[in-house]
């Protein structure tokens, strides 16, 4: 049976290519949220590839399987899936896949474990060193300041999200500073981007040797950063919140010449003060518009052998 080695091929290709493309395109940096799109459009093709492949490769091994699948089919579209002539590969595919898929899923239930576990531990860490006043309840707009000589802000994923600044924050921004650097951290919150990055991270832990979720995962934790900074620069100025940046970053050595675990900072920072040269709304519509096709030319392919049996 060919098709699944055909879904097989279209998902290596997409995984290899895709990447590659977006790596030597200019506009991810100018367009973060379009990229963040994308980048989720082509890791779900690749998913759907695989997902696909396992779906025919067990109809056609295992009759059981085969007879759920095309439950309501009529027999020429049964026909020309051609089940039950493959051999011994149809059997190691669809297993193969599988277990695939369960350690996948594996994966994201022990990151989602994780982060809820360090989660917990933040906000009663949080508690501990900032209870609440009588009658106070947390939510979405009460800040939390901590006694802290590092001048750092940041935002605890939840419900309600919480965000979180130190005295030395205050003491160093200036009142629009901080207000982009509250932005920031808000629209982080309100897009969610911590499910971004657990998905990302499961799969590039759970699939280290391929290269297309490591470089997504890379790829979110850098494009949620530029999204978030584009947030705070559209409310308050795009030199306010480069001022900012710099204000929170410049003792922890990563403007200097060695390169350190925040060597993106300084990138961000020249983003901002570099005229914006944002793509035309029509560009991001057909960007957009494009890379939501990309999941769907799989479904397309595996649909193509009934579509010929019934025209």
């Amino acid at each position: 049976m060919i098709l699944p080695a055909a879904l097989m091929l279209l998902g290596a290709l997409t995984a290899v290519l895709a990447p590659r493309l977006l790596a030597r395109a200019d506009w991810p940096d100018r367009e973060p949220v379009v990229a963040l799109w994308v980048w989720q459009c082509v890791v779900a093709a690749v998913l759907v590839c695989c997902a696909l492949s396992m779906t025919f490769s067990a109809a056609a091994a295992w009759h059981a399987v085969g007879g759920r699948v095309f439950a309501t089919a009529p027999r020429p579209v049964v026909e020309a899936y051609a089940l039950g002539t493959s051999g011994l590969w149809a059997d190691t595919t669809a297993v193969a896949l599988a277990c695939a898929g369960l350690w996948s899923a594996a994966m994201l239930a022990r990151e989602i474990v994780r982060a809820r576990a360090r989660r917990r531990e933040r906000r009663a860490e949080l508690l501990r060193r900032a209870p609440l006043l009588p009658g106070e309840t947390p939510g979405p707009d009460r800040l939390v300041v901590l006694e802290g000589d590092r001048p750092d802000a940041w935002w605890l994923p939840g419900t309600p999200p919480q965000l979180v600044v130190t005295t030395a924050a205050l003491r160093r921004l200036e009142g629009r500073q901080l207000d982009a650097v509250l932005a920031h951290e808000k629209g982080h919150a309100q897009a969610r981007h911590d499910w971004l990055l657990h998905c990302s991270a499961a799969l590039a832990d759970g699939f280290p040797q391929v290269p297309v979720f490591a470089a997504f995962r890379d790829e979110m934790h850098r494009l949620v950063e530029l999204a978030a900074d584009d947030v705070a620069s559209r409310r308050f100025g795009r030199l306010t919140t480069a001022l900012a940046l710099v204000e929170l970053n410049e003792d922890r050595g990563v403007f200097g010449p060695c390169p350190s675990a925040q060597a993106h900072v300084p990138q961000r920072v020249h983003r901002l003060l570099t005229p914006p040269n944002r793509l035309s709304a029509a560009r991001r519509l057909r960007l957009t518009a494009a890379a939501a096709l990309v999941p769907v030319v799989p479904v397309l392919v595996a649909f193509v052998p009934g579509l010929r049996a019934l025209g």
